[in-house]
């Protein structure tokens, strides 16, 4: 029996932040599932700042990328049963079949069963999905080893990452300073136990702030957002310093290259270890991260915060606001009724 499906799809190349006007949402008639297949219904969607920088390689008319949590609503295949949430790198779709899901699909699905109990199962999209991996690789394998006295610096803190790279350095001992872009963000990384939060915005000169916060210099910088504010921190590090690179949100919509200073003898004179990473490198990995972090997240020693939108069709929206630094935590878009 075939079914309905809704698809948002790029109407327009972006140019700069993107617009409403640059989606389409589109239906489309699914076949009838055949053996192997499994029917999957989006419960929630996962909206990220990654999906700007990787939009590009996307042309006119494509789905838009992106993970679901979906329930399975009907089945075909041994190992997934009707009612199992799992996560799958869909795209933004609100219903889709996954066929032979272990032989044909690179990321395969993955049953959400690993959330404790007495937590939503959208955390699988967040704190125990990619961006608590991200956060988790990205601090102790790329600043490996991370010490504990050390003084860490996490800008855009308050997002889905951050959140949980500063916080997963106060569990070893660190001392954090996170950079966000309200005084509400502000608040809730004082909640989370940082040492110093500071809004950006409104802080004045970032070269005083850090003089300021820390006096004996940076240890550990997780970069979220590149830029002229990186350029600042780099000068504050310390000799044999780590910089893991997440991302640069603060260049995502640019249309022309950004030039800023050349760093490399501050590396070299420092002995700077600066390097960029993609999540997935450390697949092998995965479900030992996962139960890590689950494990904090039960005990309570991992906080976290969703700013959720209602409605599938809202992904767009979401997407822009989460450019602008709208969302506080991880950002899901609830697609049930």
């Amino acid at each position: 029996m075939s079914s309905v499906s809704r698809k948002i799809v790029m109407a327009r190349r972006f140019d700069g932040m993107p617009k409403l006007s640059d989606f389409a949402i589109q239906e489309e008639t699914l076949p009838a599932l055949a053996d192997g297949g499994v029917l999957c219904q989006t419960v929630s969607l996962s909206v990220d700042p990654y999906m700007r920088p990787y939009s590009s390689r996307l042309k006119e008319g494509d789905v838009m990328i992106g993970q679901t949590l979906a329930r399975i609503v009907e089945s075909r295949h041994p190992k997934y049963a009707a009612g199992d949430l799992v996560l799958h790198h869909s795209g933004w779709r609100d219903r889709y079949i996954v066929e032979k899901p272990d032989e044909t699909q690179p990321l395969p699905l993955l049953k959400a069963n690993y959330v404790p109990e007495g937590h939503p199962a959208s955390l699988a999209l967040g704190i125990l999905g990619m961006p608590g991996a991200t956060a988790y690789f990205g601090l102790n394998t790329i600043c490996n080893p991370v010490k504990s006295g050390e003084t860490v610096v996490v800008n855009a803190a308050a997002g889905a990452v951050g959140a949980v790279v500063g916080q997963l350095a106060k569990l070893q001992g660190c001392r954090v300073v996170g950079f966000a872009g309200t005084d509400e963000k502000v608040e809730y990384l004082k909640e989370l136990g940082f040492d110093e939060a500071i809004n950006y915005k409104t802080m004045g000169s970032l070269e005083e702030v850090l003089k300021q916060t820390c006096p004996n210099g940076v240890d550990i910088y997780f970069d979220n957002v590149g830029g002229t504010f990186s350029d600042t921190v780099m000068t504050h590090m310390n000799d044999f310093g780590r910089i893991s690179v997440c991302g640069c949100i603060s260049q995502y919509n640019n249309t022309a290259p950004a030039l800023g200073p050349r760093q490399q003898w501050l590396m070299v004179s420092k002995q700077l270890l600066m390097q960029g990473f993609l999540v997935y490198r450390w697949k092998d990995q995965w479900m030992q991260c996962m139960e890590t972090l689950a494990t904090h997240v039960a005990e309570g020693k991992l906080k976290y915060r969703e700013t959720v939108v209602k409605g599938f069709e809202r992904a767009p929206e979401a997407l822009i606001g989460i450019l602008g630094g709208e969302n506080i935590g991880k950002m899901i878009i609830n697609c049930e009724p």
